[in-house]
């Protein structure tokens, strides 16, 4: 969003138009531009639209390179999906379809790295929807099959988590339980323990941690097999729901378990790919946001400090998160100023990015500091 901004405001400036004349223009008021070529509001369709037509220059332009991840999102909205395609030419379901959509299942978990729940979803859902449409109606080897399962899993992992992140918990719910019953068809026990483990850290955070323990345990269990890494990510849900039970003793053992699991990592051990973003950092949040939960918010600090300075800007929507933990570090080690001026700054990246998690983070620690 600021770089859309500063691109709004570039061509304005090559035009040699006036704030005030633009805003005559374009029928927005001159503060709100403002904030709009400062990158302090959201740049939405409707206002490139108002630029181009302002400025007499192509939408294109004003976007810049089709990497912008909203216009990326947009054009995963309007275009045929792969199995579309395929059920208008009625071909069998193959290598070169079942290739696709695995591929397509990573290009869409990386969007949600860059892009809030509430603009991810529609696109989601469809390529799910999509997905399992082939599984139950098409044809196709008992390979094939197991793949298409796999990715109706991943996809499901996704769903649930973008659907949480958006506020729709009991349809992430459904979605998670749902993407199980795919993973376990096609047998992998890996993925079916991140559904369930994802499904924990949601009653972690807006249901009951207790009974999130035990299924974040149980996923553990059921993945006995799981790689290293894969393992990791399986063990922070542990200690986050047992930290959020005030269950100290259980909290620290699973991050113990984190860091060996971590340790045992190996090139030579492949991990799946929905682990591609879990590294030293991350853990270093989770234990971060699990040290404030157990009453020891000075070891929580530095962790989630060093994390957040480690971050590249386009990962904004985490980086407000992580900004939320750490002003509650602050503030539980009564350092308040410190902690309000964390909060200013994930409050300002909190009004550009569509996910309501983020926004009652905030809210719920500028309550806690007020």
């Amino acid at each position: 969003m600021v770089e859309l901004g500063r691109r709004l405001r570039a061509a304005r400036e090559a035009a040699d138009i006036s704030l005030s004349a633009m805003a005559a223009k374009a029928n927005y008021t001159k503060p709100y531009l403002s904030l709009l070529e400062n990158g302090k509001r959201a740049v939405r369709p409707e206002h490139v639209t108002a630029y181009s037509r302002a400025l007499n220059v192509s939408a294109d332009a004003l976007y810049g390179p089709p990497q912008d991840p909203l216009r990326v999102a947009h054009e995963w909205l309007v275009a045929e999906t792969p199995v579309e395609m395929h059920r208008a030419v009625g071909r069998r379901a193959g290598e070169s379809l079942t290739s696709e959509i695995e591929r397509r299942v990573i290009d869409l978990r990386y969007l949600d790295d860059t892009i809030g729940g509430g603009d991810l979803v529609p696109i989601v859902h469809r390529e799910l929807a999509d997905t399992m449409a082939i599984v139950k109606f098409g044809s196709y080897t008992e390979n094939i099959g197991k793949r298409l399962l796999v990715a109706v899993g991943e996809l499901s992992q996704l769903v649930g988590w973008v659907a949480s992140d958006a506020g729709r918990y009991q349809e992430a719910q459904r979605v998670y339980l749902d993407g199980v019953s795919a993973a376990r068809n096609a047998g992998d026990q890996t993925l079916a323990g991140q559904l369930l483990s994802s499904l924990a850290y949601q009653m972690t955070n807006v249901g009951s941690s207790v009974d999130a323990t035990l299924l974040a345990k149980t996923a553990v269990k059921g993945a006995e097999r799981a790689t290293p890494v894969a393992k990791t990510l399986l063990l922070e849900r542990v200690a986050w729901a047992a930290a959020k039970s005030r269950d100290t003793e259980t909290a620290r053992r699973a991050l113990d378990a984190v860091d060996d699991a971590y340790e045992a990592r190996s090139a030579g051990i492949k991990e799946p790919e929905w682990v591609y973003w879990l590294n030293r950092a991350e853990i270093n949040v989770m234990a971060g946001r699990c040290f404030i939960e157990i009453g020891q918010p000075a070891e929580a600090a530095p962790l989630l400090t060093e994390a957040i300075n480690g971050y590249e800007a386009s990962h904004a929507r985490e980086i407000a998160l992580y900004q939320t933990w750490l002003a509650e570090s602050y503030a539980r080690a009564g350092e308040l100023d410190a902690a309000s001026g964390v909060i200013e700054d994930a409050r300002t990246t909190s009004t550009e990015i569509n996910s309501i998690r983020l926004t009652r983070r905030v809210e719920e620690i500028e309550q806690l500091i007020n």
